[in-house]
């Protein structure tokens, strides 16, 4: 099948899915739906690829299993913690009094343009599917053991994270908890180097390397967009002085040791 016509078969797929979400947000009163969405989208556009292009090679089950694990992982934590029983996430109520007029129509263009990144990062799948070769080399299996390494991180980081949120005396306070003593967003940290190691695999794939523009891109959300700025602001409004302490001690992306401040010197 045509290249073209298979990505926008994935484009309609998940174009409808967001829309779905999109109408299933209103009487839940939580637009954190479409990070649930977005989390969903990559593997669901994976899965389409795989079955319009039928690879059928281990190459395909890998792709398989790594979009889904990554996707039902998120995606599944999202709903847990930020939408069944709970309220919307600050962010988002931001977002309403910000856009202030027309804010469903701006809600929809949002959870579709979440569908559109979600085609763009299925991009390495994509490329990775069309590597030709039956074989799978020793350096895509070192990438893929890397891939595992960094989705087990996120995971601990995510579950650290939660276990300290749902402590009744932790709050207001800031975790500097096992990877979150190192790190103020290992979460990030992790999923940047998850797509990293997607990327090398792709690498041996015709024009493999645009693989790569995927982590740049990450990297540009998360400090740039919706990632560290968002949700750091969130903390100083709800932590303020004990979160500044925080960022003055600690690395905002990279594990790293954390530095004393002059408070901790006297």
């Amino acid at each position: 099948m045509n290249l073209f016509v298979v990505i926008m078969i994935g484009w309609m797929a998940v174009a409808l899915m967001m829309f779905l979400l999109w109408l299933l947000h209103f009487p839940i009163k939580n637009a954190a739906l479409v990070d649930v969405g977005w989390s969903l989208g990559v593997p669901l556009v994976t899965m389409i690829y795989s079955f319009l292009l039928e690879a059928h090679t281990i190459r395909e089950i890998l792709v398989l299993s790594v979009s889904s694990l990554w996707g039902l992982r998120l995606g599944l934590y999202l709903l847990f913690t930020r939408i069944l029983g709970h309220t919307e996430e600050g962010r988002y109520q931001n977002l309403r009094k910000t856009w202030n007029k027309h804010t469903s129509v701006k809600f929809f263009l949002f959870f579709q343009f979440q569908g559109i990144l979600d085609l763009i990062f299925s991009v390495p799948f994509l490329l990775i599917l069309r590597n030709p070769e039956q074989s799978i080399h020793p350096a895509e299996w070192f990438c893929l053991g890397l891939w595992v390494v960094a989705f087990s991180g996120n995971g601990i980081a995510d579950a650290q994270l939660h276990r300290f949120l749902k402590q009744p005396a932790n709050r207001g306070r800031t975790c500097r908890e096992g990877l979150w003593r190192y790190s103020r967003h290992p979460n990030y940290f992790f999923e940047f180097l998850m797509w990293v190691a997607l990327a090398c695999m792709a690498l041996p794939s015709s024009f493999g390397y645009i693989a790569f523009f995927i982590p740049l891109l990450l990297l540009y959300f998360l400090f740039r967009i919706t990632g560290i700025p968002a949700t750091e602001a969130q903390a100083l409004r709800t932590r303020g002085e004990d979160y500044r302490h925080y960022q003055k001690t600690t690395s905002a992306f990279i594990p790293w040791i954390p530095k004393r401040s002059k408070s901790d010197l006297h």
